[in-house]
């Protein structure tokens, strides 16, 4: 994780954000997630605090891990997610310090 760093963030619903430690070019990818299913069952016994990290895709629930969790939504993100190979694609050059910002409206490219 040393591309990339945590620190408080102005756009997040938990205040925290995921930040460039590099410069990122165009179509680079930026972070890279292993994302963990579950069962309903599994989702039912997560504590509140960690159910805020899931999301379903193609009826299947999945989990994410830090820092992917913490990756702020944007009408006008830097980064496009593909969920099938689980990882963020740089839509444009992105600068050291830029938060990274998905739109997590759109499931994939």
């Amino acid at each position: 994780m040393k591309d990339l760093i945590l620190k408080n963030s102005k756009i997040g619903q938990l205040d925290k954000g995921v930040f460039a430690n590099k410069d990122f070019k165009n179509g680079e990818v930026v972070i890279k997630y292993n994302l963990k299913p579950l069962t309903e069952e599994e989702y039912k016994k997560l504590p509140k605090s960690e159910k805020q990290f899931t999301h379903r895709h193609w009826g299947q629930i999945y989990l994410y891990p830090s820092p992917a969790r913490y990756v702020n939504h944007s009408s006008n993100p830097n980064t496009v997610q593909n969920l099938k190979k689980q990882f963020d694609v740089a839509l444009r050059d992105i600068k050291k310090g830029e938060e990274i910002t998905t739109d997590s409206s759109k499931d994939d490219i």
